[in-house]
């Protein structure tokens, strides 16, 4: 079951932190090495309905023995979630490289059913590509469809942010060319977040009026479509370096 950041505005005030910081803990083991934290049981339970449900839960064991297991979560995703935990706040990125454990901490916290967190990063990890003025490279955003569902925030922001760079290029990044032709929901969502730019009609160029000139002369005089292929020459628009490699570009996790 995941969580979803609220879209409306109406989210409830929130507790002061020493309110929640109660002299009962509960016992979180996380990873393949058991990596041990202590945490405020009060404090984890009221930011995490997955938590709640755990603890406050009579019928469930950890309820009695105030112990619970995560195997499957990596220890720096959790140690990120604890230190926003009694915080409230992130490290903002300083380089492109602090972005992945970002969305290793939204996956998490969508698994802890956290929307106020999930929120949080996807803020951050927003305003860094706004106030870089780059775009998020093919391996983040197969990443991150590779790890949320259809309709996610995360999601939404990061296909938006393709379509914008896609539509300001004058060509396709051969990387991004070959993942689009293999991956069919991609492209669908690019085209749903252009839908949601409600362009008005006079500024669309209309392939159906001979009158004007319909794009067909494209870069250095190529014609057709395929001009706009694999041109590395692009002005003003920049995506995030990643070194992309055709290994990347199979469709991991792009449906």
């Amino acid at each position: 079951m995941s969580s979803e950041p609220s879209q409306n505005g109406d989210e409830k005030p929130q507790k002061p932190l020493y309110e929640l910081l109660t002299h009962t803990l509960v016992d979180i083991y996380v990873g393949e090495e058991n990596c041990h934290y202590p945490l405020h049981e009060k404090l984890l339970c009221y930011h995490s309905p997955f938590f709640a449900s755990i603890f406050y839960n009579k019928s469930n064991s950890s309820s009695r023995t105030k112990e619970f297991g995560l195997p499957e979560v990596e220890d720096t995703a959790f140690a990120l979630f604890v230190g926003w935990l009694y915080s409230r706040a992130l490290r903002y990125p300083e380089e492109e490289n602090d972005i992945g454990p970002l969305l290793d901490l939204y996956f998490l916290a969508t698994k802890l059913q956290i929307a106020a967190l999930q929120t949080d990063i996807v803020d951050t990890v927003r305003a860094y590509y706004h106030n870089n003025e780059t775009y998020p490279g093919l391996r983040r955003v197969q990443y991150v469809y590779a790890n949320t569902d259809e309709d996610n925030v995360m999601r939404e922001m990061m296909v938006g942010s393709v379509a914008r760079y896609l539509t300001l290029s004058d060509s396709i990044p051969e990387h991004w060319a070959n993942a689009l032709k293999k991956n069919g929901q991609l492209s669908v969502d690019i085209i749903r977040s252009i839908q949601e730019w409600h362009l008005e009609a006079r500024n669309v160029p209309d392939a159906r009026d001979a009158s004007v000139d319909r794009g067909r002369n494209g870069f250095k005089g190529a014609v057709g479509f395929s001009h706009v292929e694999g041109n590395s020459e692009m002005e003003d628009v920049k995506e995030e370096s990643e070194e992309e490699e055709e290994s990347h570009v199979n469709g991991n996790g792009v449906a």
